[in-house]
């Protein structure tokens, strides 16, 4: 059983929220809210209902964590952004018109989020091995040298594509959504989004031969 993860949301004084994550171990998830749709699983929240917006966290924390990963390339500043992406979405869920799936909501949450944060910070890298865990049975320690250049060549290149082919590519690439849910997410059209990951793929390719020795 996933171990569940609890946002909670503490009011303070000076500069409004502090948002603090605990995981509890052997806590059972209300079947109750586990049995609401998404809408009223939303109302619940509204409504203050204990443990509802810890569901939302839970069903959708690993791919926002993943989109804040991908931008900036390193668990630490990704973990800061993923609390930051889930504490602007409880503020702002009242606003929220359900014209669009809640988790696409999310991602464009996520997607603003660290569009504003890489315009002020460079990301650090980090070792394949100690972020993306893969199957390498069989495979010799040369060609795990081999892939883990690879790989952070590739990261390389995406910190440099121009922000909203980053995270076109990000959402298309590792999230696998579609170019309507990608357009949803950036507030722009599907032919805008279609041309983003077009672009983006072809400066990828153009940066990654840069890149090579």
């Amino acid at each position: 059983m996933a171990t569940p993860l609890t946002v909670t949301l503490n009011g303070r004084a000076d500069t409004g929220w502090n948002v603090t994550v605990v995981r509890h171990e052997t806590e059972v998830p209300d079947p109750a809210l586990q049995a609401l749709t998404e809408p009223d699983l939303i109302a619940a929240v509204l409504d203050g209902r204990p443990g509802a917006f810890d569901l939302i966290v839970e069903r959708h924390r690993r791919s926002v964590y993943q989109i804040c990963y991908r931008f900036l390339g390193n668990h630490e500043d990704a973990s800061d952004l993923s609390q930051d992406v889930f504490l602007r979405a409880y503020r702002g869920l009242k606003a929220f018109k359900g014209n669009a799936a809640l988790g696409t909501w999310l991602h464009r949450i996520a997607v603003n989020t660290c569009l504003n944060r890489v315009a002020l910070k460079t990301p650090k890298g980090e070792p394949l091995d100690e972020t993306e865990p893969v199957d390498s049975t069989g495979e010799t320690p040369t060609e795990r040298m081999l892939r883990d250049e690879r790989a952070v060549r590739v990261r390389a290149a995406v910190a440099k594509l121009p922000a909203k082919q980053r995270a076109a590519l990000i959402l298309r690439t590792y999230q696998e959504k579609s170019h309507q849910e990608i357009a949803d997410a950036l507030g722009t059209s599907v032919g805008a989004a279609k041309a983003n990951v077009f672009h983006a793929l072809q400066n990828l390719k153009k940066l990654l031969g840069e890149l090579s020795p």
